[in-house]
């Protein structure tokens, strides 16, 4: 996905390979010590989605833009600019990214990211990242959200992907979250991935809404789904520069979508960041 997207053969055989190796539940590297506290944090960027501030590429004094800052769209839709019949709309304080096709019979759909190509926008090194979303149902259906290295596109130095969910239409029990390394060389590359199977008793992701956080800190980088951690990293040391995060549904991924439904809607209620401030935490939660 993103920058840059692996084959798309190869991402359909790595899915389909974890999906059929992975255990019901967190994968070994989950981190079941690492309870989220966010007692110890504060807020940073809270998007309601109460109203919607999206620019097509250059910031300005929008709050997203509609693409991704490297102009690296990627899937089988195309990634189109907000607009009265365009992918973005809300409706009590939801926020719908809606797949279709046009007239024409092409595939357009919506992405949101904080960043745009010149560095500006909203960016944190360390914190924990969390959307609260209910996914699309159907196959070849493909959202995500994932943070990205807040940096202007003329800096070259390796830069950080760390993808929270990316959910694949056709396999409606399980989504898979990843860390990349990006490197302009391709033997420096470096990505680890994991698929979460979700148990049948939980309910399935599409009938109601979830939320998928990661923490980032300098040691470790934990994800979590409804705040419960279900896999650790370590803290890779390309990670210099703030990130900042990216909300997107996509079609494809190599796997086929003449079956996917049209429309297909990615509700979210939203996407919200807290930085670190245990100096804060008294005031916050007392007598914790």
């Amino acid at each position: 996905m993103k920058a840059p997207i692996l084959p798309p053969a190869l991402r359909a055989a790595l899915l389909l390979s974890a999906l059929a190796a992975s255990p019901l539940g967190p994968s070994p590297a989950a981190a079941t010590d690492e309870a989220l506290d966010l007692c110890a944090y504060k807020p940073a960027f809270m998007e309601e989605f109460d109203r919607l501030s999206v620019a097509p590429r250059v910031l300005n004094a929008a709050r997203w833009i509609s693409h991704t800052p490297w102009n690296g769209d990627f899937g089988d839709a195309r990634f189109v600019d907000d607009a009265p019949a365009g992918p973005f709309s809300i409706k009590d304080g939801i926020l719908h990214i809606t797949a279709r096709r046009d007239e024409a019979g092409k595939w357009r759909s919506g992405l949101l990211a904080a960043s745009d190509g010149t560095g500006a926008g909203f960016g944190l090194r360390y914190g924990y990242f969390e959307a609260r979303m209910r996914l699309p149902p159907g196959p070849g259906t493909w959202p995500a959200f994932w943070l990205g290295t807040k940096r202007p596109n003329t800096d070259k130095t390796p830069s950080i992907e760390i993808d929270v969910i990316e959910y694949y239409g056709h396999s409606d029990a399980a989504y898979s979250a990843a860390l990349h390394v990006w490197y302009k060389g391709e033997d420096k590359k470096r990505t680890t991935n994991t698929v979460q199977k979700i148990p049948v008793l939980a309910g399935s992701l599409l009938d109601d809404f979830h939320t998928y956080g990661v923490r980032v800190t300098p040691e470790t980088i934990t994800y979590y789904l409804d705040r419960k951690p279900v896999w650790r990293r370590p803290t890779p040391p390309e990670l210099d520069k703030p990130l900042f995060p990216l909300v997107n549904l996509a079609l494809g991924s190599g796997f086929p979508i003449d079956r996917t439904p049209n429309p297909s809607v990615l509700l979210v209620d939203y996407v919200h960041v807290y930085a670190p401030d245990p100096e804060g935490r008294a005031a916050r939660c007392p007598g914790h």
